[in-house]
């Protein structure tokens, strides 16, 4: 056994860059890469896709990297884990031995599965199992008859038991994406599923590397820092024994990996930091300790977990009518007028339909109320319509394109007749996880091994126990002369979802400067900020260690995922609405961000 773990990331979600595998697997030293395929709105595609197809149903862009990678990684002994299974991994490992077999290699392929639960539901039902929504708390009878997948969130344990099998390349269905990140350490040093505060430093870990080029510059705040982004290095983990990590990317590559950059993705999703729940173990993100180790190195420590939850959860899919969208390009004089009149022509000629948008994409689309400006020289004027009937979906897809002769001038065609979509929701509940089974396979050309896993719960090594807070400095003494700034020149910012929910993670520039970011951006400040945007409450979370505020706005994202609307269904460009507002701050907090 080594003392240091070398895991790479190669991909944030399904799209990412498909020559980053081979990169990080031929770049620098490297014990195992990981790559996350999955979100919910995924783990929907694919379900469509198998339904259309059965032998779909994973993401095929895997199996074309593997062509390049697999005799690379063979001859280096270099470990790939990825959860590109989908809603089929078996058709996956059927790809993949079918690929080995055409380059005359004989790799042992892991498959994890059975967090497929389609066929368990109504029996669950009818014994009383609860399987409310955990979002809205909404009885699981309202959908039982419209549900077309179910997938539990597996952790690390059945891809642990992978590699005790032997298996070289790991295709998974739905295990988080931090959990194919914490199963090789757990083998590697032997963690056991009750050495608590270890598991959590490998979360926070996975946590970090989850979204690929996130914390290795990309989607940064201050991108203009960033000395490159071509070829960009994806993040790497140096992991110890005892839970102590670094941060770091392959030499030679671009971007860059600093406190900062570390930072921000570490608020991206958290939800409540002091309960970052996982199905492996519960994570105190007020225990995270970072700092610089040298140049493109940040070294991570102090890590704490606790015991997880007894339950696992699921995220189900279900029919929700359907939908449809489509664009015109609108040009000026007067571009935004022009937008309004051809909606109310349109809106006029329809009926009414259980949801409506409107949205003026180079005007205000992402940040709606909170644009700076209305007008602009040319608008995508985009609508969208959702509704129990398709035949109503199917009128607004025909008069859409009847306005482009019989409206205002200057009108640029697009597209054809807007599609009609199915509409697929998404259902989260928990489940006992003693419910649910993993299944374990390992293919070495014709031979296959198989073992199930059960999950259970017990009392570990964690130390959940009321840190000692975190030292907050002073503030400076006022000058009594304050300027208007953006919030941008005082803090950094990212911001993601869960369901119908935007997360928003504020990050101050300077410890010095997280007590004026604590008293001044508020959860009142940020209801009223996004009024009109956040419809349900605003939660906000105080993650001091890191200089950090996280906050919780809820319904905020017209239903989330595939029954939003919206042009930015998943909140990306709202973090930097937040930025974008203005405080009247003393000159002395100025003058400790160097302004």
């Amino acid at each position: 056994m080594t003392n240091v773990l070398r895991i790479g990331n190669a991909g944030g979600y399904w799209g990412d860059d498909l020559a980053v595998l081979r990169r990080q697997v031929e770049g620098g030293p490297i014990d195992v890469v990981t790559a996350d395929f999955l979100a919910e709105i995924t783990m929907s595609i694919l379900q469509k896709q198998f339904q259309r197809d059965p032998q779909m149903g994973y993401a095929r862009d895997f199996v074309t990297q593997m062509k390049e990678v697999m005799p690379i990684a063979m001859k280096r002994g270099v470990t790939i884990i990825t959860n590109a299974g989908g809603v089929r991994p078996d058709n996956c490992v059927r790809a993949l031995q079918a690929l080995a077999d055409e380059m005359k290699l004989t790799p042992r392929l892991g498959l994890v599965g059975g967090d497929g639960l389609l066929s368990d539901l109504d029996q669950w039902h009818r014994d009383g199992v609860d399987m409310s929504n955990m979002d809205d708390g909404r009885g699981f009878a309202e959908v039982v008859s419209r549900v077309t997948s179910a997938n539990a969130y597996f952790g690390a344990s059945p891809v642990v038991r992978a590699l005790e099998m032997n298996a070289q390349f790991i295709v998974t269905g739905r295990v988080t994406d931090t959990g194919i990140t914490l199963a090789p350490m757990m083998h590697h040093f032997g963690w056991s599923p009750t050495d608590y505060d270890l598991l959590a430093a490998g979360i926070v870990a996975g946590h970090i590397l989850e979204c690929g080029a996130q914390s290795t510059g990309g989607n940064f705040t201050d991108w203009r820092t960033v000395p490159t982004f071509d070829n960009i290095g994806y993040p790497i983990v140096e992991m110890n024994a005892d839970g102590s990590f670094v941060i770091t990317k392959h030499e030679g590559t671009g971007g860059m990996v600093t406190v900062s950059t570390v930072k921000e993705q570490l608020v991206y999703e958290m939800g409540d930091p002091l309960s970052y729940i996982t199905p492996d173990v519960v994570v105190d993100f007020s225990s995270i300790r970072v700092e610089a180790d040298g140049p493109d190195r940040v070294r991570v420590w102090g890590v704490r977990g606790a015991q997880p939850t007894p339950y696992i959860k699921v995220s189900m899919s279900y029919q929700e009518g359907y939908k449809a969208s489509g664009a015109v390009v609108v040009s000026g004089p007067d571009a935004r007028a022009k937008c309004e009149a051809f909606g109310d022509i349109l809106w006029g000629r329809l009926p009414k339909f259980d949801e409506t948008l409107t949205e003026y994409v180079g005007a205000d689309s992402t940040w709606g109320p909170l644009s700076p400006t209305r007008e602009s020289s040319e608008v995508l004027l985009r609508f969208g319509v959702r509704d129990a009937d398709r035949d109503k979906v199917a009128a607004f897809s025909k008069m859409l394109p009847a306005l482009i002769l019989s409206g205002p001038p200057g009108v640029a065609v697009t597209g054809g007749r807007p599609p009609v979509q199915d509409v697929v929701a998404y259902w989260p509940c928990l489940v006992p996880r003693e419910l649910c089974k993993a299944h374990v396979e390992v293919h070495e050309g014709d031979k296959v091994e198989t073992d199930d896993l059960t999950f259970s719960t017990g009392k570990g090594t964690g130390s959940l126990e009321e840190l000692a807070p975190t030292e907050i400095a002073a503030g400076p003494k006022l000058i009594g002369r304050t300027r208007k700034v953006r919030l941008s020149d005082l803090a950094h910012g990212r911001s993601g979802d869960k369901g119908d929910t935007c997360n928003i993670g504020v990050v101050a520039r300077h410890a010095s400067l997280y007590p004026w970011l604590r008293d001044n951006v508020t959860a009142a400040m940020v209801k009223k900020r996004f009024e009109g945007i956040a419809h349900g409450k605003v939660e906000r979370f105080e993650v001091p260690n890191i200089d950090a505020l996280n906050f919780l706005l809820h319904e905020s994202l017209g239903g989330g995922g595939t029954l939003s609307l919206h042009i930015d269904a998943q909140g990306k460009t709202l973090s930097h609405a937040l930025l974008a507002a203005e405080f009247e701050v003393d000159e002395a907090w100025l003058q400790i961000a160097g302004l």
